[in-house]
């Protein structure tokens, strides 16, 4: 009788820290968010937009750490390799848990399995965009009627191979019958420079990173690639309704935590990101910068990220793209 009580005790009494540890969470330590793409690119802006919010709701500091690099295949891999008591987490996209398990052979983790979603941040549009001094049209029709009277003459800009901003041009290229080359950068800061240079003639960038750039008069955006134009720029036409009918094509941002990470954890972290989503100021800046604010508990990000994933094994394999 006195052996089974002691085992109980025994159990208790391990079970003790871990729980204290889970109910204590933060426990004073900062959050070190693992950012996929550098400084400066589309999930830094929003990411800067939410930490002040995010850090009073949690008690304590978000810290942002760039491991750019692999269309975000570093960092991801950083992370699900990390502990899972929710210090670590990532900043990841529809590029990352979507369309990086069709375009590489093999990756070092399972972008389902080996990661806990936590939520959702915004929903994100493309916009076709070009360098006025490089290529001088005024539409998505007028650039198709040039690119298609001198094949092989233009290029254009996207954030690394098989990146949101390359696969949106590879289908546009692709539903236009285009012949133009494609030149992969490092990452969004080094694609915007290039367009705002004039080194290529297009770019279908992330509508927040090419906002300053447009309104300074230095490019021109010729359609957005979701299905509705974009609250932040309403004169510039849907790329469908520019002159390629169907064209539909948009990426999500959200947090991810290892896999197993404290469900304490999960939980305050989302409910950060839901309260800074519904923050009147927060709200209308993402708006403006042009995204879409979005909400998930962690159960509808994992139907997310999972239809994500069988959505762009779709789209990969119809562009050949493919990365050992």
């Amino acid at each position: 009788m006195i052996a089974p009580i002691l085992r109980t005790l025994a159990a208790v009494a391990l079970a003790l820290p871990a729980a204290a540890f889970a109910q204590g969470w933060p426990n004073n330590q900062p959050v070190t968010v693992v950012m996929t793409f550098p400084a400066g690119s589309g999930i830094d802006i929003v990411g800067r937009l939410l930490q002040d919010a995010m850090q009073k709701s949690l008690g304590t500091n978000l810290v942002f750490e760039y491991r750019p690099g692999a269309a975000g295949n570093v960092a991801s891999e950083y992370v699900a390799r990390a502990k899972p008591d929710g210090h670590t987490i990532l900043f990841g996209t529809a590029a990352t848990h979507g369309v990086n398990a069709a375009l590489y052979k093999k990756l070092p983790f399972d972008v389902e399995a080996d990661f806990t979603p936590i939520s959702t941040i915004v929903d994100v549009s493309n916009v076709l965009t070009i360098n006025p001094g490089a290529v001088d049209v005024k539409s998505v029709r007028e650039l198709i009627d040039l690119g298609r009277a001198n094949p092989g003459k233009f290029n254009y800009a996207s954030t690394g191979n098989g990146t949101g901003t390359h696969l949106a041009m590879a289908e546009f290229v692709a539903k236009t019958g285009l012949n133009i080359t494609h030149i992969p950068y490092k990452g969004g800061p080094d694609a915007v420079a290039s367009v705002v240079k004039g080194d290529v003639c297009c770019y279908m960038s992330q509508v927040q990173a090419m906002l300053p750039h447009y309104r300074a008069g230095k490019v021109r955006l010729l359609g957005v690639t979701t299905k509705e134009r974009v609250s932040a720029i309403p004169e510039v036409p849907t790329i469908a309704e520019a002159g390629v009918p169907g064209f539909e094509n948009y990426t999500w941002f959200g947090l991810f935590g290892p896999k197993g990470m404290d469900p304490v954890a999960v939980t305050r972290i989302n409910a950060a990101v839901k309260a800074a989503l519904e923050t009147p100021a927060i709200r209308q800046r993402l708006v403006e910068t042009g995204n879409t604010p979005r909400w998930e508990n962690p159960e509808q990000f994992r139907a997310t990220v999972k239809a994500d994933r069988a959505k762009w094994a779709v789209v990969v394999k119809a562009s050949g793209a493919t990365i050992d």
